[in-house]
């Protein structure tokens, strides 16, 4: 299990390994933009991995191009519906609100 800790609300979330950070959201009822499904074609659920990078998968092609293919991607974008968390460390991520280029 990891604690994955949403801002800017603060709210912390236990996840157990090989959940997706969307999943883990949705669960918990965190509202988060995902138009796709979880299918990393519409960038909807893109996220800011800001502590933890070790505690989640790494990007993946798919992921990779979606993320080339939006407007504010930085080095710590994700999209939360490809991102697994593996449980070895603690994640800390940021929502984007509507200012994020989506």
């Amino acid at each position: 299990m990891a604690t994955l800790t949403v801002m800017p609300s603060g709210k912390t979330i236990e996840v157990g390994e090989g959940t997706t950070i969307l999943a883990a959201l949705l669960g918990a009822e965190v509202e988060i933009p995902h138009k796709c499904e979880g299918q990393a074609k519409c960038g909807s659920c893109h996220i800011f991995l800001q502590e933890g990078r070790k505690g989640v998968s790494k990007v993946s092609k798919l992921e990779n191009e979606k993320l080339d293919s939006i407007v504010g991607v930085g080095s710590k974008s994700r999209l939360a519906c490809q991102a697994t968390i593996l449980g070895t460390e603690n994640v800390k991520i940021e929502l984007l609100g509507f200012g994020s280029g989506l």
